[in-house]
């Protein structure tokens, strides 16, 4: 017989660390770290990932012979082609089972298990190397099997524990996140079992609000498995970690129990009333706050928020049988204000309209800019390439710190009102902050604002070039004309530059060239929206909003405008071109982008391409990211556009046309608003006449000042993918593209000799997990509360009744959707068409298959910590848990809204 004590096959709970994680998996190698920081842990062994793999070894039995087989399939498989990855996944488990336990590996556990009690109860859990990790928790992806006693129904759990790796949810889990399906092996945790008086979850951070040092609390009485699967509504507390302030207390139904039963096996039974007093916890407060504290100890060791399952057992004694991180919460910004106290960060990025994270480069050329604005207005900025004061990072997006406009009379007045047309929903956030007292009015005056504002206006001559927009409009927009090609030409630089050259050229235009384009682009179109307000003042109720709208489309002077309708020219001219027709209706959009490159395209095609984006190939999808190549670089985008506009039959939907009858129903609307103003006096005629006459004229230019910054941007992304040639070239990158995943910082460096290829393919690796990132926080704070997911003090909590229409439940992951409902009791066979809101009773690790096309999630049943709420938050999808009687309340094909940051359901 073997040693169990081998570290071949068994390896002691206590004697793990997190290094061991090939070995281990994740959850044995974070139970192994909560015993080395003295945390209180069951004992129990590990069977490592090399028994699986042994008992997988092709030729070992009858049964791995396939699994190569399915491996190829796996990695060949569409990740959203859940039924052919369900059809792989079964064969995995047959093979798996069909493997059987080497006598090695059998021997081995025998001794383990009779070492730890020959009749011990145990609970026998999975432990996958994919498993737990700081980017996917994995929450129930794989199996555990409680209350398991005997050797040979331990050994038969750890076979099915093995097979689980290949379930379904697993499987499409893995094909979500781009995990390599064969690199992922599996160990087994064969632990004491708890027998728990009461068990739950505790959350170290607040997983729906992002709230950190706020620790969340799920119970209910007898096992865990009945608050992490959903099956109860349990007893929910929230804990202020800091003060140990019990902040919010709810008692759950907890109708169901699920126990232990004698001889090995759990059973669900309902809750007797000595174990179920109504309005009754079944956690007292010094049980709770010993709960928070332990949760404190857990993440201090771990260095980040965690989310652990923990069981109290009939001594009173608390026990931990899990920990893994919460993957789900928005990172915190990448450095610390120097003001200490609370403060208010808003998301740049989304207010550009940018879901994505930027990359490293595209991040420093916006630091490098910021700074050039913040010098402008007089503000110290010490190191420019890290950005001035208030700019800030998180998630690889652009924050900036807004508590001082939260704090000043002013700043209230105004930054909001530039937002309700940048971007309403940043406002509205703004606004509702007003009333929060940690940002409570600081500054009633507006001499600070002037301070650094001045100094911008005089300096670009601002007023001048308001007046002479309003009394001189044709030389305003020759100005505009002017600025560009300034601009144009400072972008230059010789053929001959050197490497190191190029770089600081790059560095000078984001730092010296761009925003002075800003303030001498930007006042006519200010005074073109400020006319037509007014009008708007004038007119009064003679001038609705809608039509002050109209008066706006169609509108000259616009280069996006422009360069649409150059497209649609180019379209036009490849549907007269029987040879290029031909080939942008039967090609796809990436190769004829490959043949554009090579010149093989048809000529009235190829030279048509050329012309556009000579004229328009600086342009990009997340422009203002430097990483993000161009069109000119890449035309595929431009090409499938082209492709679209073939396949329009009706003519009267073409842009031109629809741009000529915008630009006719403006004029219209312009001489009807001219009009009424006549009706009231010559004067009133005359002004609205010049006003609207400016506000057609200027309105449009408000692309401008961005066409010209991407200029910019283009230019610059041209001189560091030369400097990145050179680097790749001496081999201190791997490919001329990596500069991107590098700063200037990094670049100066790599100039010099640094060889910098791991910190790109770490700055990479990180790249690709922030791509999948669905819910991006418009506002957070610097306790890492999102506030938009906190729920209505309004809506719930109050004892106000909901609004007809109105079902309630508890919040459980951010984020707003309208879309059709469909009941599902059954999971099995069960269809949900993509975008569709999944309604059920509750939801276990089965279900979770049918989250990837999900629009968003209702249940009956669980806590916001429950299995459902923790997948549905990996999955960006809203989630709203504890609804009673959803299922029945709602109907498959009912339109319903789900707010999970409210917690309400709209029928």
């Amino acid at each position: 017989m073997a040693d169990y004590t081998d570290p071949g096959y068994i390896i002691e709970l206590f004697r793990i660390r997190a290094n061991m994680l090939p070995r281990v998996g994740g959850k044995a190698a974070n139970l192994g770290e909560l015993i080395w920081a003295g945390l209180p842990v069951p004992p129990g062994f590990c069977l490592t990932t090399e028994a699986y793999r042994r008992a997988l070894q092709p030729g070992a039995s009858p049964g791995t012979g396939g699994l190569g087989d399915i491996l190829r399939g796996l990695r060949a498989a569409d990740p959203g082609d859940l039924e052919g990855l369900a059809s792989l996944a079964a064969g995995a488990r047959e093979a798996v089972l069909d493997a059987g336990i080497p006598a090695a590996v059998e021997d081995a556990v025998r001794l383990a298990y009779s070492a730890l009690d020959p009749e011990a109860a145990v609970a026998v859990r999975s432990s996958a190397t994919a498993e737990d990790l700081p980017f996917a928790s994995f929450a129930g992806q794989q199996d555990t099997y409680l209350n398991v006693v005997s050797a040979d129904a331990v050994l038969e759990a750890v076979r099915k524990c093995w097979a689980s790796l290949w379930t379904d949810r697993a499987v499409s889990y893995r094909a979500r996140n781009g995990i390599d399906h064969a690199a992922v092996s599996l160990a087994v945790v064969v632990q004491r079992m708890v027998d728990a008086e009461t068990a739950g979850v505790l959350f170290t951070a607040n997983p729906v609000t992002g709230r950190r040092r706020e620790a969340v609390i799920d119970a209910s009485p007898g096992l865990g498995e009945a608050v992490v699967s959903g099956a109860v509504n349990p007893d929910h507390f929230v804990v202020d970690s800091l003060t140990g302030r019990i902040t919010e207390r709810r008692i759950g139904d907890r109708k169901l129990l699920i126990r232990s039963i004698p001889g090995g096996g759990t059973e669900r039974i309902d809750a007797p009333e000595s174990r179920n007093a109504p309005g009754v916890a079944c956690l007292d407060d010094s049980q709770i706050r010993a709960l928070a504290v332990l949760g404190q100890r857990v993440e201090e060791h771990f260095g980040a928020p965690q989310d652990t399952e923990w069981a109290i057992d009939g001594d009173r004694k608390l026990w931990l049988t899990q920990a893994r991180p919460i993957t789900t919460l928005y990172p915190q910004m990448t450095r610390q204000p120097a003001v200490p106290g609370p403060h208010a960060y808003l998301c740049f990025s989304l207010a550009q309209g940018l879901t994505r994270p930027l990359t490293p480069m595209g991040l420093a050329g916006i630091r490098l800019m910021a700074s050039s604005v913040a010098g402008a207005a007089g503000f110290q900025v010490p190191e420019p390439r890290n950005g001035p004061s208030p700019y800030y990072e998180a998630g690889q997006r652009i924050y900036f710190d807004f508590s001082s406009v939260l704090r000043s009379e002013t700043g209230r007045s105004l930054v909001p009102r530039i937002f309700d047309v940048m971007e309403a929903r940043s406002a509205a956030m703004m606004r509702a902050l007003f009333e929060d007292p940690l940002f409570a009015v600081t500054s009633r005056t507006p001499f600070k604002l002037i301070r650094h504002v001045a100094p911008i206006l005089l300096r670009f001559r601002v007023p001048e070039n308001l007046l002479r927009a309003l009394f001189r409009p044709t030389a305003a927009l020759d100005k505009v004309e002017r600025v560009g090609g300034e601009l144009k030409a400072a972008l230059e630089i010789s053929a001959d530059a050197t490497a190191r050259e190029r770089l600081d050229h790059a560095e000078r235009i984001l730092g010296e060239e761009l925003f002075p384009m800003l303030p001498a682009m930007l006042p006519p179109v200010a005074l073109g929206f400020a006319m037509m307000g007014l009008v708007r003042k004038l007119l009064g109720e003679q001038a609705s909003w809608g039509e002050l709208q109209t008066v706006i489309r169609g509108l000259p002077n616009n280069v996006t405008t422009e360069m649409d309708l150059a497209l649609w020219r180019l379209a036009s001219s490849i549907r007269d071109d029987p040879a290029s027709a031909g080939a942008f209706t039967n090609g796809e959009p990436a190769p004829l982008a490959e043949s554009y490159r090579d010149g093989g395209l048809p000529a009235v095609a190829q030279s048509g391409l050329a012309a556009f984006l000579r004229d328009y190939g600086h342009r990009a999808i997340a422009e203002i990211d430097l990483g993000v190549p161009r069109w000119s670089e890449d035309p595929t985008h431009i090409v499938g556009v082209l492709a679209n506009y073939l396949r329009l039959d009706n003519t009267r939907l073409s842009p031109d046309k629809q741009f000529e009858k915008a630009a006719h129903d403006a004029e219209e609307q312009a001489a009807v608003l001219v009009a009424r103003a006549r009706s009231r006096s010559p004067l009133h005629a005359r002004i609205v006449k010049m006003a609207l006459e400016r506000t057609r004229m200027f309105a449009g230019l408000r692309e401008h000042p961005k066409y010209n910054l991407v200029l910019g941007f283009a230019a610059v992304r041209a001189q560091l993918a030369s400097v990145g040639e050179v680097l790749a070239d001496e081999g201190r990158i791997e490919d001329a593209g990596d500069i991107f995943f590098l700063d200037f910082d990094d670049a100066h460096r790599s100039l010099e000799g640094a060889d910098l290829r791991a910190l790109v393919a770490e700055r990479r690796e990180a790249y690709e997990l922030e791509l999948r990132r669905r819910h991006v926080p418009r506002v957070l704070l610097s306790d890492g509360t999102e506030p938009e997911a906190l729920p209505s003090g309004l809506r719930r909590g109050t004892g106000v009744p909901p609004s007809d229409g109105m079902l309630l439940g508890t919040p459980a992951s951010a984020g707003t959707v309208t879309a059709a409902a469909r009941v599902i009791m059954d999971p099995v066979g069960a269809h949900l068409e993509p975008g569709e809101i999944l309604v059920a009773p509750s939801t276990d690790p089965g279900w979770t298959p049918l989250f990837l096309t999900a629009g968003g999630l209702v249940m009956e049943m669980g806590g916001p910590n429950s299995h459902g709420a923790v997948v549905a938050r990996e999955y960006g999808i809203p989630a709203v848990v504890g609804v009673p009687d959803a299922t029945s309340r709602i109907s498959s094909g009912q339109r319903i809204t789900v707010d999970g940051a409210t917690g309400t359901v709209a029928t």
